[in-house]
């Protein structure tokens, strides 16, 4: 396995690393009182910290990847698996928590079923669909959105916002992260016709009789 893949693995390694210091624990009443604490004033800087990490792999495997000519179909298929599982899972936490609306997630999770559908289908007839740039910028969107989230709290504490009170009434920290989020979505809307009708090739019968002989 060459390094731009090793880079992509670390990636989706630091999913769980990522989400341990988005939420609380509680499993069967066990809540670590300390620990919880601990998550509630500082986990989602740690949080934000690890993610940026995880976000420069997806740069870093990218470029190491072209300039070194170690383009493979594992990486591509590597590459665009970790970013989707990276992003979902912590919007999964967001929604957790209730900072993101469970609707909003949902917009997200059916594109990527969508595009994976077609790239499925795509695979079946020899094709092995790369990132595209429209799809780059999603992820870019989505990436920027989640930081900022991930950092709300500490914006707030240097302007003497309330985080939790913010859930509830938004200020003008929250509402800048909610427009952030917003613009993801609409790129990840976008992003989902530009697949949908750029592949509907892939739908037709002769082309789905073919991929199943």
């Amino acid at each position: 396995m060459n390094l731009p893949n090793k880079l992509s693995l670390l990636r989706i390694i630091l999913i769980p690393v990522t989400m341990l210091f988005m939420m609380p624990i509680s499993i069967y009443g066990f809540e670590p009182e300390g620990w919880n604490q601990f998550i509630a004033n500082y986990g989602l800087f740690i949080a934000g910290i690890v993610f940026i990490v995880a976000s420069f792999t997806d740069f870093l495997d990218g470029q190491i990847a072209r300039r070194c000519h170690m383009i493979t179909d594992l990486g591509k298929f590597l590459d665009s698996l970790a970013d989707k599982m990276l992003v979902i899972a912590v919007l999964i936490a967001f929604v957790a928590t209730g900072r993101v609306s469970a609707w909003l997630l949902a917009i997200i999770v059916l594109r990527e079923f969508m595009v994976t559908g077609i790239r499925l289908i795509a695979s079946k007839n020899g094709v092995v669909m790369a990132a595209k740039m429209i799809g780059k910028i999603k992820t870019t969107t989505q990436m920027i959105a989640i930081i900022y989230l991930m950092f709300e709290p500490t914006l707030m504490r240097l302007t003497g916002d309330n985080y939790a009170e913010s859930l509830k009434t938004p200020c003008a920290i929250s509402v800048i992260g909610d427009i952030c989020f917003y613009i993801s979505v609409i790129m990840t809307i976008i992003s989902g016709m530009d697949y949908l009708l750029k592949n509907l090739s892939y739908f037709k019968e002769d082309n789905v009789s073919k991929a199943g002989a």
